[in-house]
């Protein structure tokens, strides 16, 4: 059995993250929102124009890694309580897909998706080394999935992304980058401009099957 942990963007547990994981459980898979803003704002629900993205970004601007590392700790021992030998996956965008990285790291935690998470390969929420150097404490299977037309993660950051998981697991079974070309950020998002129907139904197949190419 698979269950899903979803972490949103910087727009919090707005209508489509909540679809998204309304999506998951239709196919048959639990899945839980986790509110990562909860800290500066329980109920952040934002749409997706400037203001909001800039309010979205202030929560995000107050959010540490530690603290997201313990509120997905948090999702993995509610869902083990409830189903015991399931397979957690966890999977964000934006902001989400990097906090998913950073989730990996976690004993509990069997997948963890990276959709068009920024940063990673520069900064880690709330300070210290980038995200990328906790590579070595990742035992999850570890996917990055990026828009090649994304102006937030430009190809000399998808580079080094890339060579770093090729040097822990160069035959990419466990570390892979996934690359969508002509795919903007956020193109999985329905709600958003950027969205992108054939790179959003490759990152849907992706995510339930691990069929990058289908």
């Amino acid at each position: 059995m698979r269950v899903y942990i979803v972490l949103p963007e910087v727009f919090g547990l707005n209508a489509w993250v909540r679809s998204v994981a309304d999506r998951l459980a239709a196919q048959g898979y639990p899945a839980l929102a986790v509110p990562l803003f909860s800290r500066t704002a329980p109920d952040l629900e934002l749409a997706y124009d400037a203001s909001d993205l800039a309010e979205g970004r202030r929560h995000k601007d107050a959010t540490t890694s530690e603290q997201i590392v313990a509120d997905v700790a948090a999702a993995v021992s509610w869902f083990r309580a409830r189903y015991p030998q399931a397979a957690i996956h966890v999977v964000g965008f934006c902001f989400g897909g990097h906090a998913a990285f950073l989730a990996a790291t976690l004993p509990g935690v069997e997948h963890a998706f990276d959709f068009y998470g920024a940063g990673v390969s520069r900064m880690r929420p709330g300070g210290g080394e980038p995200s990328l150097a906790l590579l070595p404490e990742i035992k999850a299977r570890l996917t990055c999935v990026f828009g090649m037309a994304d102006p937030l993660i430009p190809q000399e950051d998808r580079e080094a992304i890339g060579a770093a998981l090729s040097k822990v697991d160069p035959a990419g079974h466990r570390l892979r980058v996934v690359e969508y070309a002509g795919a903007d950020h956020g193109f999985m998002c329905e709600a958003r401009s950027a969205f992108n129907p054939q790179a959003s139904a490759q990152g849907w197949r992706l995510l339930l099957a691990g069929d990058p190419v289908a």
